[in-house]
């Protein structure tokens, strides 16, 4: 899945994904203080159009024969993580392809595999490695699109390690690199991904699958509007059980709303057994805080996580390292943001 890191005498950087019918992009130039100022960024839809006529869109956006890299949607390959095999580092991958041969979701030939290391190497922690199962259907059509475009493409990434390189920017500009960092980026609809770093490495990484239509909930507004119709009615929901005693029936409205909290509790109660688990699995690194990414809405997040889990909790903010992203179309944004993690890839990183 990688391919050697070479300079292109062109200034601009072009990361892509192409999924579902879904191809985003952001371009983005390098300026002279060093930073990656974003050119240009979009979401395009093939809907009913051929290939061919996706193709031609894209060439009239200018997206034609630049240096590209690639990264590939959660969907479109698994990340798992397994016990490290006590074999030669040369027999990693093999050894890792026997290992999952039984924990993929496609035949074990149709999958193209990487292997990385869980953590730093320098904390005591689970001897792991992540294996990173993609679909070679997946990989195929990305280099396929590349080559249809003559990209020349460099890299393929996957979205939880350009998130490990988002907030390990993040943490390098607080001064706390070496710190446990936390990351919950939601950039659709159906799922979040919380991601743990430290000195640039992933240490930890979970999908967590949202209630429907949560990003249009009133988050606050819901727990509060539950709590107020049925208060005594209300079980909390770590313990998984809805209570169906409630006293007295309520109107369909106050139904809603208090389904609706309890969609929101159980997810702020995902996001607390990850944390619990990691301080039980890396004790000896304390979790520096949590930065979370939901769009126009990250900072009303970021205020009713810190609020329920009782711990720091910032909104994410790109602008300052990406130049001119928020500038972009706000609905193309939340979509693109991960492949700015790509743009931050060094010579040295490994997938």
């Amino acid at each position: 899945m990688r391919r050697p890191w070479k300079r292109n005498s062109s200034r601009d950087q072009l990361i892509v994904s192409w999924s579902s019918g879904t191809f985003a992009f952001v371009r983005a130039r390098a300026t002279a203080d060093g930073l990656l100022a974003v050119q240009q960024i979009g979401v395009e839809l093939q809907g009913s159009d051929s290939m061919d006529d996706l193709v031609r869109r894209l060439q009239s956006l200018g997206l034609k024969g630049l240096p590209a890299h690639a990264m590939l949607r959660p969907e479109q390959y698994q990340l798992l993580q397994i016990d490290a095999p006590p074999v030669a580092p040369e027999e990693l991958r093999a050894a890792a392809r026997f290992q999952i041969r039984e924990m993929v979701n496609v035949h074990i030939d149709d999958i193209t595999l990487d292997v990385m290391q869980v953590g730093d190497g320098q904390h005591k922690g689970p001897n792991n490695l992540f294996v990173v199962a993609a679909k070679n259907d997946s990989v195929r059509q990305v280099v396929g699109l590349g080559n249809a475009l003559g990209w020349k493409l460099q890299v393929i990434d996957i979205q939880e390690t350009a998130q490990r390189n988002l907030q390990s920017i993040l943490a390098k500009q607080d001064g706390r690199l070496e710190r446990a960092d936390a990351a919950l980026l939601i950039t659709d609809e159906l799922q979040a991904l919380l991601t743990i770093s430290a000195n640039e490495e992933l240490f930890f990484t979970r999908r967590l699958d949202l209630p429907q239509g949560f990003l249009s909930m009133p988050w606050d507004a819901a727990y509060d509007a539950a709590a107020d119709v049925a208060p005594d009615a209300f079980t909390p929901v770590s313990e998984y059980v809805p209570d169906y005693a409630g006293a007295g029936a309520v109107s369909a409205a106050a139904s809603s709303d208090r389904g609706d909290a309890e969609r929101l509790q159980r997810f702020v109660v995902e996001i607390q057994r990850s944390l619990d688990l990691w301080d039980r699995a890396w004790s000896s690194m304390p979790l520096g805080g949590l930065r979370v990414y939901a769009g126009e809405r990250s900072a009303e997040m970021a205020s009713w996580l810190s609020r329920e889990m009782g711990q720091a909790v910032s909104a994410m903010d790109m602008e300052t390292t990406f130049p001119g992203l928020n500038a972009m179309a706000v609905a193309d944004q939340a979509y693109c943001l991960p492949l700015l993690g790509v743009l931050l890839r060094t010579e040295s990183r490994k997938l």
